[in-house]
């Protein structure tokens, strides 16, 4: 069940499901090794927050749907891998991207900040920075 408190979205990721239902989702230190390795099912798109203060360290990719990125305060620059080589999106405070479902991506950080993320993570894939077209 759902809390009728405030959340940090830092601390307690969320978990949108068909029907309506909002499950919260205890942030560990394990919990991304536990979604990759199927561990923790997210069974609707997962809304979380981050604080920005370096670049992403590898590209990732959603292939069960589009990604809403949200940044709410700080610069940066969404990367997406494309046929045609890399195109860089500046974003601002206030600003949203969408990332289409299977687009190889990573988030650089101009100025920091903190960014929502709004993703459907079933087989979200990760690949190092080295590996991009």
């Amino acid at each position: 069940m759902a809390s009728s408190t405030s959340l940090d979205l830092t601390r307690t990721y969320l978990d949108l499901q068909d029907g309506g239902k909002v499950a919260e989702i205890p942030v560990t230190d394990t919990f991304w090794q536990d979604l990759m390795s199927g561990g923790v099912r997210i069974e609707g798109r997962m809304v979380m927050a981050a604080e920005m203060t370096a670049d992403m360290g590898h590209w990732e990719m959603h292939p069960a749907g589009d990604e809403v990125l949200i940044l709410m305060n700080g610069r940066a620059i969404v990367v997406l891998e494309e046929p045609e080589g890399t195109r860089e999106i500046a974003v601002a405070a206030g600003e949203t991207v969408i990332v289409p479902r299977g687009r190889w991506h990573r988030v650089k950080v101009v100025e920091p900040g903190k960014m929502v993320f709004m993703t459907a993570g079933e087989g979200t894939e990760h690949k190092p920075l080295e590996d991009a077209s």
